[in-house]
């Protein structure tokens, strides 16, 4: 039922059930086949979205689960208002857009968020501030399903590979769980995935500066920039880090016209304390797919776990250095890149794992090419990446977020690959 599986799909067609030979070992190839991988993401796809129907399907604004219908976006919603009546003192004032929200969706109750995201997020949502909430949500709930087509199509034409899979991929991209969750919650990540899938595309056309700036346009969602940071800093890719430079501060440099210096003061110091409403920002831990919620689940000592994440991280970090450095190709490069990412990240929600959508694409695409014996352990860690978050709720009881476990393992396997592996070279890339 995953991305992942894509890698023995074509694998199992093409060959159904032969035997590799690695010395004298015999390894059976993998059970996955393409029948199966199209029943599972049938069936999970079935029960994601019949699920989501049925919340979304009560008369009003609250789903039949007792929740408002794309309950976060009530924050983006709130934002727009705040930018559209200019009431700029309020965009970090949690009472005062409590006020407002409870003001112009009333069936929404009292709702409290942390107000975190940049001035200039305010002024992508104001346009939507002249709908009502239940149109400019559907607004932009279309254009999240338009974005997140577009991109899992433009990156699925560049994968020569996976080019005669077009109906398996459009299924496992249907039912891919933070996909799901991006719709419920009427979240943000899809522009997060378009900047990250423009900005690999650039960089495979070897356009440097052009890929710079649709990164720096991650400013909207700082946390999901520290691994390209480090990464092109340490890597002195002085055009891609000068682009993104200029995209991010250019998106800084609109909120602070629009909404004043008193906001960026505020925003920064939001930023800068936010350590001290972490209980807030994350009322669902198990929902959390990063280094820092695993190790704060894990472990009782909070100082120790801090410190754990940060070691932890740092060695990803080093890993994601090297294999940028390395001699493997780009969508190897691109796609460690971005688990990384989500693992350093200090916040990630299950609807942010959306940006893994190029990374599931690229890298079946790439083990496809892979003729060995470690070709079953990355389809099997690339399997349990895509599936492990489903699980993330029972993490509630055992402490232990597996999905987070897979992703550093994956990271781990693909370093071995792309040293001991060979790889067949794929036919000619498709050019979009």
């Amino acid at each position: 039922m995953l991305w992942s599986s894509l890698i023995n799909a074509a694998w199992n067609t093409s060959y159904h059930v032969r035997v590799l030979k690695s010395g004298s070992n015999e390894v059976r190839a993998s059970w996955l086949t393409t029948r199966r991988l199209r029943v599972h993401a049938i069936i999970l796809a079935i029960c994601l979205w019949s699920s989501f129907v049925w919340i979304f399907s009560n008369p009003g604004l609250v789903g039949r689960n007792g929740v408002l219908k794309g309950a976060d976006f009530l924050h983006f919603y709130t934002l727009g208002i705040v930018a559209q009546e200019h009431r700029g003192a309020d965009l970090y004032n949690m009472s005062a857009q409590s006020s407002l929200a409870l003001e112009h969706v009333p069936q929404a109750g009292r709702l409290l968020f942390v107000p975190l995201y940049g001035p200039q997020v305010s002024l992508l949502f104001a346009p939507l501030a002249n709908f009502s909430y239940p149109w400019a949500l559907l607004i932009w709930e279309l254009f999240n399903v338009t974005v997140y087509c577009l991109c899992c199509y433009a990156i699925w034409r560049t994968c020569a590979n996976l080019r005669g899979e077009g109906a398996t991929v459009f299924v496992l991209a249907l039912a891919y769980p933070a996909f799901f969750h991006l719709l419920a919650w009427g979240q943000t990540s899809a522009i997060a995935l378009a900047c990250c899938t423009l900005a690999y595309l650039e960089l495979r056309a070897g356009r440097l500066f052009s890929a710079g700036l649709t990164l720096g346009c991650l400013a909207f969602k700082p946390q999901l920039g520290l691994a390209a940071a480090f990464v092109l800093l340490l890597s002195r890719e002085w055009r891609v880090i000068g682009g993104a430079v200029l995209a991010g501060a250019a998106q800084l440099g609109a909120g602070w016209l629009y909404h004043g210096t008193p906001v960026m003061r505020d925003y920064w110091e939001h930023v800068v304390n936010v350590r001290n409403v972490m209980s807030q920002l994350e009322p669902r831990p198990y929902q959390m797919h990063g280094l820092r919620s695993f190790w704060a689940m894990l472990v009782p000592f909070p100082q120790l776990a801090f410190w754990l994440y940060v070691i932890t991280a740092l060695l990803v970090l080093i890993a994601a250095l090297r294999g940028w450095k390395s001699e493997a190709q780009l969508q190897v490069k691109f796609g460690v890149l971005l688990f990384a990412t989500v693992l350093v990240s200090p916040h990630v929600t299950i609807y942010d794992l959306t940006i893994l959508a190029s990374a599931f694409l690229l890298l079946s695409d790439w083990a496809l090419a892979i003729c060995g014996p470690e070709k079953r352990k990355l389809a099997l860690l690339l399997y349990l990446c895509y599936a492990l978050p489903l699980l993330g709720p029972l993490s509630h009881w055992t402490h232990l977020q597996l999905s987070v476990l897979a992703m550093v393992g994956l990271i781990w396997v693909l370093r071995r690959v792309t040293k001991s592996t060979t790889v067949r070279l794929p036919q000619a890339a498709a050019v979009i």
